[in-house]
């Protein structure tokens, strides 16, 4: 029997989790065909993240972890670009794996395409056609660079196709963000449980409640846009219930911007970061999600839950066209007109897109595995 593929998965951040759970399970399946190596490049990285995500997720504990840390995105691709190499060049894998439009995303498929080392991309194609957006950036060019895209719906080919990518090398499997949901959907802790954990049980919700995320710079990084949303947000708790997840980074800028008193409210439950079980929970609960976030978008559109985006454009036009989405911008008067429309008709209905079955990384496991072997056999 021929040796197994060696294949080098790479995560760093947050969103890289939830996909690479059901790929590294796929390859666990494949048995002596494949041996997955997982590398952490560290982007995003701390005691408490590992367990909410490693640990409720199954994933295995990284082989290698380059523990980068935060920086600027020129100082944390190059230092990914430069602790990747000798890992890269230790492991000799038939292709590295990589995710999504994080900065780790870009900088481990640069070192790799340039040491003649196949580049694989899950979740390639996906376009929000906003360049001042540093993932627009990582998704085109990791794009460009790829041997093998695998793709979250079939529209995200005419992207590839227009940006000069040969068909061939582009495969639609559907999502695995959507395989981790459904795998996980039985555990997702319910909006009661985290109340009694962060002995809150005096937050009110009889009637439900709205999840909130926010944290992109443009929410959150001038003032005066983040004085609006939140007190739009305001506003919408007085109708109904919100259940506020602050990210660090945006708990900070309220601070620093004066704006706490805006959201110091009982009808407004401000919680630490959640573990993608709480998140699951709180998503699956809700009469509506309100966010910035791109995940969420495709996991209430799988969940059939209304969900308001507070941006002007989305990298994933199919949670509109066929899920429960809405661009909304960051204008208050647009977002409370769409919630409007919730509270009175229940929101947009959607439906599932094709592939979002749980079964998108048992389908890219067994093509790359297929693909590794012609190119072995060439």
């Amino acid at each position: 029997m021929s040796s197994p593929h060696r294949i080098l998965c790479i995560v760093g951040a947050r969103p890289n989790f939830m996909k690479i759970a059901p790929i590294m399970a796929a390859f666990s399946q494949l048995g002596e065909r494949v041996q997955a190596v997982l590398l952490h490049t560290g982007q995003h990285y701390d005691v408490a993240m590992n367990h909410q995500y490693f640990d409720a997720l199954g994933i295995p504990a990284p082989d290698i972890n380059l523990e980068i840390g935060s920086g600027s995105h020129a100082q944390q691709t190059a230092a990914i670009m430069q602790h990747f190499e000798p890992a890269l060049d230790q492991v000799q894998p038939a292709a590295v794996l990589v995710l999504g439009d994080i900065n780790s995303t870009l900088a481990c498929a640069l070192v790799a395409v340039k040491k003649g080392v196949p580049v694989v991309h899950v979740e390639a194609g996906l376009r929000s056609n906003d360049r001042s957006m540093p993932e627009e950036i990582n998704r085109i060019l990791t794009d460009q660079i790829s041997d093998l895209l695998y793709t979250t719906e079939a529209n995200a080919l005419q992207n590839l196709t227009r940006e000069g990518i040969a068909a061939e090398r582009v495969r639609f499997v559907g999502n695995v963000m959507i395989d981790t949901l459904r795998h996980n959907l039985a555990r997702a802790i319910s909006l009661p449980q985290i109340l009694a954990a962060q002995g809150r049980e005096d937050f009110h919700h009889d009637n439900g409640y709205a999840v909130l995320t926010l944290h992109r710079p443009s929410n959150v990084d001038d003032p005066e846009v983040l004085r609006a949303l939140l007190e739009t947000v305001r506003t919408i708790s007085a109708t109904l219930p919100v259940v506020f997840p602050l990210h660090p980074r945006t708990r900070g800028m309220i601070e620093k911007f004066g704006l706490a008193g805006l959201i110091d409210l009982p009808q407004i439950l401000q919680l630490p970061p959640m573990g993608y079980l709480e998140m699951l929970g709180l998503m699956r609960d809700a009469r509506l999600a309100l966010t910035d976030s791109g995940g969420i978008q495709e996991e209430t559109t799988a969940l059939g839950v209304p969900c308001v985006t507070l941006r002007h454009n989305t990298e994933r036009p199919i949670t509109v066209e066929q899920g429960t989405n809405t661009l909304a911008g960051n204008d208050p008067q647009t977002i409370l007109a769409i919630f409007a429309e919730v509270m009175e008709h229940g929101g947009k209905a959607g439906r599932i897109p094709e592939f979002w079955d749980g079964h998108a990384a048992q389908r890219i496991a067994q093509d790359l595995c297929d693909w590794l072997d012609q190119r072995r056999a060439a």
